[in-house]
């Protein structure tokens, strides 16, 4: 920590810093060094009606989780992640819309990347090797990059055919023609898991400030329909010239992010799913897929 000479008061609270000089107030900001470390790591799947299927992820340790590590920090912070390659094959590593940083990493290795963000943004960071088929068989997160205190929730949307990943894992290829997806999930989890994730699950009361961070990782357009609230379009990677437009319906496309922010006026619980049905559907039951609902009190 950097020494303050007396008569100054030096007050520090994570990443801020506030001076107190003779009695007036200075704030400044202090970016952050955080480090990362992601494993790629290879698992079982487990859907909303106990299937199984092979599965990879970033994760945290080198225990396999099926949901994705997600990285958050404030502008300005400095990021250093260093990625683990945990399986027997060769992986990659991209920032999607981010420069030079794309990396490739062999069974038993590891690479450093270093990335900062001056600006508020949301990335997707990814496996970009033989595109799309490491991405879609789970290597696929997401960075957040905020400057605001608002409520703050998080949409990885992705959408899976088990005989696909099944294929995939025994070394055949697929036809992406002929893909028909049977499991569709947020942040790895389907109705009813969803409802007890609460970075996912929108809660907060009325008047908040909220955002909503959603990317599709997966290989279809979702189209998420809210009942009860309109958002904001804050950014669409998609379709830039979206921003500002105040919907209840937002299709977000394979490998692309909408961020919204939400005002609630009302208390409620309301539903939240995909407007094409059977992305509402898990295994062919009902309703076992992209379905939750939001939580809003006085």
């Amino acid at each position: 920590m950097e020494k303050v000479l007396s008569p100054f008061i030096y007050f520090h609270m994570k990443k801020t810093a506030t001076l107190l000089v003779f009695g007036a107030v200075v704030i400044s900001s202090m970016a952050a060094n955080i480090s990362e470390t992601l494993y790629i790591n290879r698992g079982q799947f487990m859907t909303s009606d106990s299937s199984t299927f092979s599965y990879t992820a970033f994760n945290r340790s080198s225990v396999f989780e099926q949901e994705n590590a997600r990285l958050v920090a404030d502008v300005n912070d400095n990021f250093d992640i260093k990625v683990i390659n945990n399986d027997s094959i060769v992986h990659g590593f991209d920032i999607k819309g981010y420069a030079g940083v794309s990396n490739t990493i062999q069974p038993g290795d590891s690479i450093i990347v270093a990335c900062s963000f001056s600006s508020e943004s949301v990335f997707i960071y990814y496996d970009n090797l033989n595109y799309p088929t490491n991405a879609y068989m789970g290597l696929a997160s997401m960075i957040v990059v905020s400057s605001n205190q608002h409520s703050k929730f998080y949409w990885n949307i992705k959408e899976h055919e088990k005989q696909f990943n099944d294929t995939i894992s025994s070394g055949y290829a697929v036809d992406w023609q002929e893909y028909y997806p049977d499991y569709f999930t947020i942040n790895s989890k389907s109705n009813p898991d969803i409802n007890t994730d609460i970075d996912a699950r929108i809660t907060g009361n009325i008047g908040d400030t909220i955002d909503i961070y959603m990317i599709n990782t997966g290989q279809s357009i979702h189209s998420i329909h809210y009942h009860g609230y309109h958002s904001e379009i804050i950014h669409s990677s998609k379709f830039p010239h979206h921003q500002g437009r105040l919907k209840d319906t937002f299709a977000v496309y394979p490998m692309e992010i909408v961020r919204l922010q939400m005002v609630p006026d009302q208390e409620g619980e309301y539903p939240v799913h995909d407007h094409n049905l059977v992305a509402v559907s898990g295994g062919n039951i009902y309703p076992n897929g992209m379905f939750l609902t939001i939580l809003i009190q006085q």
